[in-house]
Parts: structure tokens; C-alpha cells; sequence
């Protein structure tokens, strides 16, 4: 378990510190709860996994959230906290044997009046009957379930395991948390000690690089440090590049690169290249761009640069969209990049944005006019009597289903606002839309 606790010969969970030789990340994992850094959302005073940390509640939890983000560590507190009988499977090695052998175990223990406590890691890849044979012993107490997680429980646990537990989400660490777990693991005497300190542009990029995850930046963070040897001193964004074989993307979220980069982007799908697309795409997930920035941008430029030369296109960015929510990166940019190249290699058309815009100008400019009596709402005790609805000409009673009748209010008959143009499935509709106008309008031709 990486040295995730360090224990007594009968299991009892013991807060010695780990070894100096144990990695930077093990070494710096909090101690106690004023150490955790980020999560303030599940972390606020009385708040259910702040009792238990503090070993004033009792209940099993599901620890759900991205690599990093601390899930191992408020087990390690919460096993702590309890006082009890510590025991470990992975999901990876045990099987239903292993989990009911320890479960019989935590039987005999609770006779004898101590509470064990059960840390699963990696537990939605347990199967359906392993996940099963903890059930009695969660919903008894026989144990103290804490069970750790990266994938979204509502689809990898069994429902009667999640009921019986509390599921605690966790959120990828915001930018200035990353920096914070940087800045203590260079000066605390249990990580790096001082012995180096970390220039701006360094540190810059091993939050980059982090995605959120703590235990990356560590990682990333005590490569880079070994690899500048015993030079000591200042560790630079070279010896981080050197270290982690990436080199840092020169782009601030909040400054110049952040707009050419993204402008560049759009233009590319625009001019269908789809290489350069997918460069800039590279650039800026690598760089750490939020991904829902680049989905809400495929899906403006679907409507904006292809519209109805290829209507799935606006399917496809809504659809990265979604997984970008639901499943969220690092798989999520496979989405994106599917998305993007879908984009870049359909016709272009500007027709929606044109189309749009010129129907609003001429509301802009006054031309509304009264809707024609034929298509007000005739639902109410009276409309006939005042035209509502009268003449209307219902067009599925048409065989061809489009009936001559007029639309627009009477200042507008005739505008056209809709202009298709000759590329891809547009090229259908330019043949089409003429027929379907001189039928609407041969009433007023």
C-alpha cells in the first residue's frame, strides 16, 4: 500500500512517520487534518467526514475522486481516528476468500469490543460478488468500511453497498493548492528540507504538469530535485523539463497566449486544417486549459463556421461536452480531439450565423409588425370571435405536408433571411428551400 500506514504486529494502525527513503509523496502525506489541503468542501466544521476524521462519527464512506486529490489520506486519518484494528485489501489481489477472512476476523474482534476498521483501495474493481460479501459486515458495523475509488460509484458499486455508505466526492486540487503541497514538501524537514528552493517558472510548470493531482506534483517535484544532482540551489524549469520529459508549454490561462492560442484554434477548424487544429488542441490540455472552455468553444463554432452543412457536427461538440462532465480528464481530451477533427473535416457554412443576424437587424430596426390572425393562439374562450386562429391550414393535412399560407407578419413577406450554400448537406437544402418558398408564398408571389 505504499507505506500508506504503518502498522503494529496485530494491526493496530500506528501514526509513525514514514522512512526517509519512503518517496516524497508518502513522506509528506498529511498527518493529521490541519495538514489536508484542498476539499474544504467535504472538510467544514460538522461536516460528516470532518467527524469522522476527528473520530466523532461512525459510518462507512466511499471515497470517490480523480488520482491525487487525498482520498488515501483521509483514509490513513479516518483508521486513525477510530482507534481500531486496521486491515488492507486491494481490490487488485483479494478475492471473496480474502474479504471474508478478514470480515470473520472483525466478527471475533467486535465480540472482544474493538471495531476494525477496512480500507479497500481500487474497490470498483471488485467484482459484483465480492462487493456483495461486504454487505452484511457494512451494514452491521462488524466493519468500518473505507473505500477508495477513481471511478463514479453510481455506475461501478453495487446499489445496496452504496446505500450503506456515505459517498464523498473529491475534487481535483485548484492551482494554488498544488502550489501549496509544493511550497511545504521544499521547506519541510520531511521532504526536500530546504535543500533546494523552486524559481517561478518552475514551479509554474510542476503545477501545470500536476492536473490537479498532489501526488504527481510530488513525484514530478522529487524527480527534478535528484536530477539537479547535488548542485543544489535553485531548481529550474530545465531540471524540471529533464526530469518529467515534458517541456513546460509557454501559456497563462489569464494572459496573451491563452487568447491566440484558442483564437488559432477556431481558425484552424475553420480553415478545415485539421492538423494544426489538433496542435493547438495539444497545447493548450497539455498546458491545462480548462476542458470545458475548449468544449464550449467546438460547440459555438458547430453553430458558427458548419451549421447546416453538417448538423451532426453540433452533436459531436455537445457530445464531447458531455463527456468532458461526466467522465472528465485525462480520458476526457480523447473526446475533444474526436470533436475537433470532426469539425475541422466538415463543409463550412456561415448560413446560421448570417440568418440569425439579419433577422435580428431588422427587428433591431423596427420591423416586427403584428403576427398574422391565421397563427395566433386560438386556445381560449373568445378567439374565434376575434379572428384567432381562423384560416389556419393545418399542413399535415397536406399531402406534401407544406401549405400555401402566410408566416411573416405583412412588412416581411418575401425577405429571405436563410441563404444555403453549395457544401455538404447544404447543398441539398439550396435545392430545396426555392421549392419550399414558392409554395408557402404563392399566395404573394
Amino acid at each position: 500500500m505504499d507505506s500508506l500506514f504503518d502498522t503494529d504486529p496485530d494491526g493496530t494502525a500506528a501514526p509513525s512517520a514514514p522512512p526517509p527513503s519512503a518517496p516524497l509523496a508518502v513522506r509528506m502525506r498529511p498527518q493529521s487534518l490541519d495538514d489536508l489541503v484542498g476539499q474544504e468542501h467535504l472538510l467544514r466544521p460538522g461536516s460528516p467526514l470532518h467527524r469522522l476524521i476527528e473520530g466523532s462519527g461512525a459510518a462507512s464512506v466511499l471515497l470517490y475522486g480523480p488520482p491525487g486529490t487525498g482520498k488515501t489520506t483521509m483514509a490513513s486519518l479516518i483508521s486513525r481516528a477510530t482507534g481500531g484494528r486496521f486491515e488492507a485489501l486491494s481490490a487488485l489481489s483479494a478475492g471473496v476468500k480474502e474479504v471474508r477472512a478478514v470480515i470473520d476476523l472483525a466478527r471475533r474482534r467486535l465480540v472482544a469490543g474493538e471495531q476494525t476498521v477496512l480500507f479497500i483501495d481500487e474497490v470498483h474493481r471488485f467484482s459484483k460478488n465480492q462487493q456483495d460479501a461486504l454487505l452484511d459486515a457494512v451494514e452491521n458495523r462488524i466493519v468500518l468500511l473505507v473505500a477508495a475509488t477513481t471511478e463514479n460509484p453510481s455506475f461501478s458499486v453495487v446499489a445496496p453497498l452504496l446505500s450503506r455508505s456515505l459517498v464523498l466526492a473529491l475534487q481535483p486540487l485548484s492551482d494554488e493548492e498544488i502550489g501549496t503541497v509544493l511550497d511545504r514538501a521544499v521547506a519541510a524537514e520531511a521532504g526536500l528540507a530546504g535543500t533546494v528552493r523552486l524559481d517561478g517558472e518552475a514551479r509554474a510548470h510542476l503545477i501545470s504538469v500536476a492536473g490537479g493531482d498532489a501526488r504527481r506534483a510530488l513525484t514530478a517535484l522529487e524527480a527534478a530535485a535528484a536530477g539537479a544532482g547535488e548542485r543544489g540551489g535553485e531548481l529550474t524549469v530545465a531540471d524540471v523539463e529533464a526530469a518529467i520529459d515534458q517541456a513546460a508549454v509557454r501559456y497563462d490561462r489569464n494572459g496573451d497566449q491563452h487568447y491566440d492560442v484558442i483564437s488559432a484554434f477556431i481558425k484552424s477548424i475553420r480553415g478545415s486544417d485539421v492538423d494544426a487544429a489538433l496542435h493547438y488542441l495539444a497545447r493548450m490540455i497539455t498546458a491545462g486549459e480548462d476542458p470545458r472552455f475548449i468544449a464550449r468553444r467546438l460547440m459555438i463554432h458547430a453553430s458558427e463556421d458548419i451549421g447546416m452543412a453538417d448538423p451532426t457536427a453540433l452533436t459531436a461538440a455537445v457530445n464531447a461536452a458531455q463527456v468532458v462532465a461526466l467522465v472528465g480528464m485525462p480520458e476526457a481530451k480523447l473526446a475533444l480531439a474526436q470533436a475537433t477533427i470532426h469539425l475541422a473535416t466538415a463543409p463550412k457554412s456561415d448560413g446560421v450565423v448570417s440568418s440569425i443576424g439579419a433577422a435580428m437587424a431588422d427587428i433591431a430596426a423596427g420591423k416586427i409588425g403584428s403576427v398574422p390572425p391565421h397563427l395566433r393562439d386560438g386556445h381560449y374562450a373568445g378567439a374565434k370571435d376575434l379572428g384567432s386562429a381562423v384560416g389556419y391550414a393545418y399542413p399535415h393535412n397536406d399531402p406534401d405536408g407544406v401549405v400555401a399560407q402566410q408566416y411573416p407578419p405583412d412588412e416581411l413577406v418575401g425577405v429571405d433571411y436563410y441563404a444555403p450554400t453549395e457544401r455538404g448537406a447544404e447543398r441539398e437544402l439550396a435545392a430545396r428551400l426555392p421549392r419550399l418558398r414558392a409554395i408557402i408564398r404563392r399566395l404573394r408571389p
